[in-house]
């Protein structure tokens, strides 16, 4: 379990991110996170992308169900302006965010405050995503946390589309996702390859 370490003065900002595939509990961890520096009575301000609106408009919610009020934002420079007066700033599905937002954050940083970031490392390609490895590169403190493999149990770190859709951003859950682990993840996309093979030369005969 993530412990929050004791520096003191102005120059205690630095940056923590969560990372894994999806399923693997990285929104309940940063609001895990959040509701102890509440407890800590700290100043606390979560952001979101706006096009993340799966279970609310305004709120960050867990796959548990477990939610904290957030402000959606839709470019990150946003983050210098609305996080003014805050000591500890969340920023949830970082990998919808533009490619400034490392910058932001280590900004943020700078300026004495806690920066926690939550967000998918790799896309359904099992690609780096968006400005994480960047994030990843400068933070102080990287958490990697892990789903299980809905097909073998093992520990799961790959998210496996399961439509058709072809877009980098695909917004779901478990009707279009799954949690695979590496060996499971590269059989499944073996299997659609074959499929796509078998339907095209199908579909020459035809």
């Amino acid at each position: 379990m993530f412990l929050e370490p004791h520096f003191k003065g102005q120059r205690s900002g630095w940056i923590e991110v969560i990372c894994g595939s999806m399923f693997s509990g990285k929104t309940e961890e940063l609001i895990r996170r959040l509701k102890r520096a509440k407890i800590a009575n700290q100043k606390v301000e979560i952001f979101k992308p706006k096009i993340d609106t799966r279970y609310d408009d305004t709120k960050v919610v867990s796959h548990d169900a477990n939610s904290i009020l957030s402000v959606p934002i839709s470019d990150s420079s946003k983050l210098l302006e609305l996080a003014e007066g805050v000591g500890v700033v969340g920023v949830d599905e970082a990998q919808f965010f533009d490619e400034g937002l490392t910058e932001v954050c280590e900004q943020l940083a700078l300026r004495g405050k806690r920066v926690i970031i939550a967000g998918l490392d790799m896309d359904y390609r099992g690609k780096p995503f968006g400005p994480i490895p960047n994030l990843l590169a400068v933070a102080e403190y990287i958490t990697k946390v892990h789903a299980i493999c809905q097909h073998c149990g093992n520990l799961a770190t790959h998210s496996y589309r399961l439509s058709e859709d072809g877009g980098t951003v695909v917004l779901g859950e478990k009707d279009r996702y799954e949690a695979r682990c590496r060996t499971c993840y590269h059989m499944g996309n073996i299997l659609n390859l074959q499929v796509r093979t078998n339907g095209a030369e199908e579909t020459k005969k035809g």
